[in-house]
C-alpha cells in the first residue's frame, strides 16, 4: 500500500491501528453496571443506593484515566451521583424531611 502521498498513507494506517484496538475497558463497563444497579436499589434501601453509587464513582474516576475506557466511565460516573442523591431523597423522605 504504498502511494505518492506519506501522509495519507500514515493517517490511513494510525485509523486502522485505532479502529483495531477495544473501545470498552473493563473498568468503564464496571462503573456503569454499578452505577445502574446503585440507580436501581436506591429507591429501595437507600444504604444500597449510596454504597453503589460511591463505587460507581470510584471506578468512573479510575476509569476516566484511561483511554480506553473513559466513554463508559464518564457514564458510569455521572450515573453514580445520581445515585447518590436519589438515595438521599429517599432517605429524607422515609424520615419525614421532605
Amino acid at each position: 500500500m504504498t502511494s505518492d502521498n506519506p501522509v495519507a498513507d500514515r493517517l490511513l494506517s494510525d485509523a486502522r491501528k485505532k479502529a483495531d484496538q477495544p473501545e470498552n475497558g473493563p473498568l468503564g463497563i464496571a462503573a456503569l453496571v454499578v452505577s445502574l444497579l446503585g440507580l436501581a436499589g436506591a429507591g429501595l434501601i437507600p444504604v444500597v443506593g449510596w454504597v453503589l453509587g460511591l463505587v460507581a464513582v470510584v471506578l468512573g474516576v479510575v476509569s476516566l484515566k484511561k483511554p480506553d475506557c473513559a466513554k463508559l466511565g464518564k457514564i458510569g460516573l455521572g450515573i453514580g451521583v445520581v445515585a447518590i442523591l436519589v438515595a438521599t431523597f429517599f432517605f429524607l423522605k422515609s424520615q419525614g424531611m421532605v
